[in-house]
């Protein structure tokens, strides 16, 4: 496998290796990030339920279908990283590369691309398609700050993280080309909204 894509070498392991200092210099950093490392994906959640209740009070099927979709995406552009990441067998950080300071918990699986930074790429681009604009900027702002902390604990290359943001974005924005019609003309068959302003 190339030195890229192993992070012994290239930009992508020099990255790493500029990361992980800065890890070791801010050593009361390490609980915030790790925390949010591994248990960030609840917040992206949490942005999906308030992006999907927000849209139904809009009364508007568009934006609900959207918003909808956003759950829904997100879950099949993660269904479709896992084959990628077993195909590419890319070993994490901390196993292919020495001399790292590693807050990650080790585990056995592959590293790129990265499956945190593919769902929250995924719920961001969801929220803007809903037009749920300040929920789908603070996602953003979200899924970049998760795609650093994945990095800074050593789980990740940031090619993996990259390449995971921009999965889940493909994915969600590509199969709301396919499913936007029929999906809203759905809505409007099941029932009616209750239109409550526009909050978020």
């Amino acid at each position: 496998m190339s030195a890229v894509l192993t992070g012994d070498g290239g930009l992508d392991g020099a990255l790493l290796r500029d990361v992980n200092t800065f890890a070791r210099a801010t050593p009361w950093l390490h609980g915030l990030m790790y925390g949010y490392a591994t248990y960030g994906v609840a917040l992206f959640a949490l942005l999906l339920v308030a992006g999907w209740w927000n849209a139904r009070r809009t009364g508007d099927p568009a934006r609900f279908a959207a918003a909808s979709w956003a759950g829904l995406g997100t879950i099949v552009a993660v269904g479709i990283n896992q084959p990628i990441v077993g195909a590419i067998h890319e070993a994490r950080p901390y196993t292919a590369t020495h001399g790292l300071l590693v807050l990650a918990d080790r585990t056995s699986d592959f590293s790129f691309p990265s499956d945190h930074a593919t769902m929250a790429g995924a719920v961001a681009a969801g929220l803007f398609l809903a037009r749920r604009r300040t929920l789908a900027w603070i996602a953003t702002v979200a899924a970049l700050a998760i795609a650093f902390a994945r990095v800074y604990i050593a789980a990740h290359y940031p090619q993996d993280v990259a390449a995971g943001l921009v999965l889940g974005a493909v994915v969600v924005l590509a199969g709301w080309v396919v499913v936007r019609r029929p999906a809203t003309a759905l809505v409007r068959k099941l029932g009616r909204f209750e239109a409550a302003g526009d909050p978020l």
